[in-house]
């Protein structure tokens, strides 16, 4: 089709959906029919008071209604005092129109006067001002970060990689051929605004039977996956279930095996093997090893304001993300502010006895200098010392915060208390968000005239 018939056809489905407001039941046809009644008077009023001669148009009902007004008054009326009745009369009658209008479509999502319109309104316009992230990462750490940068910005963009072949996710990616949708599943439902039901939906998972140890969202990813014939679109839609701010998007649609040479030389495969091999990884690797980033994450990278990696497992979670094709050029062309959120904890399999530096380091190797800008770490030890020791049990330990010898590898260390000891150590949300937002306004002074809440 050529490109004046696409214009044509989406002009003519414009067209269609305008038409559809008519429709019987909507209650907006009357309002809409007295806005242009209002507008047909401001017309005539405006002429006649930039234009006498209208009067020839307008004709005998015109002087008719001068001359009742002599008889009743006794007073010739100035067909300019006519034109500024008719234009105030006019406005009048469109605004009434339009306060109608827009009070029909209101009351089908809230009774007309609930204070929590204003409120709501306002809540949305300050989100979509908010400045344009992008997040590289994985698993839970990504996740919770989502959950604080959901409340200051709409314009967020969640990248996680698709490499995982373990549990809910690998059983769907052996048996049904889907990209894993596990991290897609825990970003969507970290960005969710749906009724609190439908989130615990997602994350149900079924007790016995074929579908035991199943994530419900995971099977719903799958079966949209199906339907609409790629994973892309998807979950596309099923952000749109959710209702989530933002997006998720996957970094490759590529069907990708995760492998791990270890420092001994063996080579493990699979993202859940490389965990459990326990050993130290020398470099991890993607098999194929060049495969293409989708190109709405090479857009969102070059469109944003702050880019943040991590948090994450630094091997499966982290680091993949610059295996793609395209994505580390795209972070070192993009202008805007990188930062490294540094792990809390470290990890048995993945980064046993690592400090914050070694977490750079690491990334750097694979991306060279100039990956980001800052290191995001966390300087507060947790005070639980039972939670303290069943990580201990388990291989982990806090992460050492070596600001100096961050900042020798280049990027500018930036030492906060990010920390959150409910039932895990982990970040928390809220303290993270505030230092990334203070980190931007810091350095660009922009972040605050468009109005970034901090």
């Amino acid at each position: 089709m050529s490109l004046n018939g696409r214009r044509n056809g989406q002009l003519l489905d414009r067209f269609r959906l305008w038409l559809r407001w008519l429709e019987p039941g909507l209650g907006v046809k009357r309002w809409i029919a007295l806005m242009g009644g209002g507008i047909f008077l401001v017309s005539v009023g405006a002429v006649l008071i930039v234009n006498f001669k209208l009067l020839d148009v307008l004709g005998v009902a015109v002087v008719r209604a001068i001359d009742m007004v002599y008889i009743v008054t006794g007073h010739v009326i100035s067909p300019i005092f006519i034109g500024i009745v008719l234009l105030l009369l006019g406005t009048g009658v469109i605004v009434y129109g339009m306060r109608e209008t827009i009070g029909a479509i209101v009351d089908v999502f809230l009774p007309r006067g609930d204070p929590r319109l204003v409120e709501m309104i306002l809540k949305q316009r300050q989100l979509q001002r908010g400045p344009r992230i992008v997040v590289l990462g994985g698993g839970t750490g990504l996740s919770t970060l989502l959950r604080g940068l959901k409340k200051v910005s709409t314009n967020l963009t969640a990248v996680v990689t698709v490499f995982d072949d373990g549990g809910s996710s690998g059983r769907l990616r052996r048996e049904q051929g889907i990209l894993p949708p596990g991290d897609i599943r825990n970003c969507l439902v970290a960005l969710a605004e749906a009724e609190p039901l439908l989130t615990k939906l997602f994350t149900h998972r079924f007790k016995g039977g074929d579908l035991d140890g199943h994530s419900f969202g995971n099977l719903f990813i799958a079966s949209m996956s199906q339907v609409t014939g790629d994973l892309e679109t998807a979950v596309k839609e099923c952000s749109k279930v959710l209702a989530i701010r933002g997006r998720v998007l996957p970094t490759t649609l590529r069907d990708v095996v995760l492998c791990a040479e270890m420092a001994d030389g063996a080579v493990v495969e699979g993202e859940s093997a490389i965990t459990r091999a326990g050993g130290a990884i020398r470099r991890v690797f993607l098999t194929p090893a060049r495969v293409p980033a989708l190109q709405d994450v090479l857009e969102a990278i070059a469109e944003a304001d702050l880019i943040v990696l991590g948090p994450g497992s630094l091997y499966t979670s982290v680091l993949p993300n610059l295996l793609v094709d395209g994505v580390v050029e795209a972070l070192r062309r993009s202008p805007a502010l990188k930062v490294y959120v540094c792990n809390v904890m470290t990890q048995q399999g993945e980064t046993r006895g690592f400090r914050a530096s070694d977490h750079v380091r690491v990334l750097l190797e694979q991306g060279g200098k100039g990956l980001f800008d800052y290191v995001l770490v966390n300087t507060r030890r947790p005070r639980n010392q039972a939670l303290l020791a069943r990580y201990s049990q388990e291989g982990a330990e806090p992460v050492e915060p070596d600001v100096e010898a961050i900042r020798a590898l280049g990027p500018r260390p930036v030492s906060e208390d990010l920390i959150s000891e409910e039932e895990l150590v982990r970040h928390d949300p809220r303290k993270i968000t505030a230092a990334l937002l203070q980190l931007v306004a810091s350095v660009s002074p922009e972040a605050r005239r468009v109005g970034v809440p901090l």
